[in-house]
């Protein structure tokens, strides 16, 4: 029996995404990932065909459709935006192409109809229109291409700041969480210290709040870095807070976990999660800076 167009588009798609994720130490962010199958992987007039109801390429829409079956599997997993290869799908690229495809699919079909309470062993389908007569998946796959959608435009938002820029949101932040800012650094040698607030107008209270801010979207904060602000909380009653457009890496985690000193870590995802947190304790000119709009869509009773 041939194969179905989408099984040959998600064959390719699958297995290219999670190899690039391999390659990039088993974590990207999706943007980066999709990025990448297109530059990496050559698809027809048909695969690249856009859909008018979502204005989503094919080939794209069939890659986020599958994932759902890779998560099911244990392959792959989803945190904000952000793919992350398990330990299991790196070892399931051995397997090729179609049978990763397919193992991640009966995995897939077999929670599903335990899910719904048939019987479990069903048989794989061909059926070129699998996306359409699962509307469950479709839906998933759907808020998940929707979630990468509005991530990656605050992305791409804080991107276009200049490092003082940037800055500048983290303490409109701290103002919004009720803390008072007593000091924001200047263009010039800062000394390790970008931000200090307190919990209180006049400082009087503990504890003194020393804030480092690197905005380097596409970098990872090292533990050397994370020592370095450590060093600079002379109190004891100090907390130092490190905040990155970019992320952590391991070892700087590692490192702020251990430390002796409290070290609060917060990376790109983080300070967005906090950001629409808070932004209700906003002022008009604090939202402007970043501002957002909340969208509903039907969700999903899983």
């Amino acid at each position: 029996m041939s194969k179905s167009k989408s099984k040959i588009i998600a064959e390719k798609s699958i297995f290219a995404a999670l190899k690039i994720l391999k390659e990039n130490g088993g974590e990207l962010r999706g943007k980066e990932v999709v990025d990448k199958v297109r530059d990496s992987v050559e698809f027809n007039e048909y695969e690249k065909h856009v859909y008018e109801k979502t204005g989503y390429v094919r080939w794209e829409s069939i890659l986020h459709f599958y994932t759902i079956d890779c998560m099911k599997a244990g392959y792959l997993r989803k945190n904000k935006g952000l793919w992350i290869l398990t330990n299991e799908g790196e070892n399931a690229l051995n397997l090729g192409p179609e049978e990763l495809l397919n193992t991640a699919t009966k995995i897939y079909r077999k929670w599903d109809a335990d899910r719904k309470a048939n019987t479990p062993d069903i048989e794989q389908s061909d059926d070129s229109e699998d996306m359409v007569n699962n509307d469950d998946q479709v839906q998933k796959s759907l808020l998940d291409q929707y979630e990468e959608t509005a991530s990656n435009g605050i992305r791409e938002h804080i991107l276009k700041k200049n490092p003082y820029e940037f800055q500048d949101l983290v303490a409109d932040l701290l103002r919004a969480m009720n803390y008072y800012v007593s000091d924001i650094a200047q263009k010039g040698p800062d000394g390790g210290i970008d931000i200090i607030a307190y919990s209180d107008p006049l400082g009087t209270k503990q504890p003194r709040i020393i804030v480092q801010v690197k905005h380097r979207p596409n970098d990872s904060v090292s533990s050397d870095e994370v020592q370095k602000l450590a060093g600079t909380l002379k109190r004891n009653t100090d907390v130092g807070i490190f905040v990155t457009s970019g992320r952590f890496s391991k070892p700087a985690i590692k490192e702020a976990r251990n430390s002796r000193e409290h070290i609060e870590l917060i990376d790109f995802d983080r300070f967005v999660s906090l950001w629409v947190e808070y932004y209700k304790n906003m002022t008009d000119e604090q939202r402007n800076t970043l501002p957002l709009h909340p969208v509903y869509f039907l969700g999903s009773n899983e």
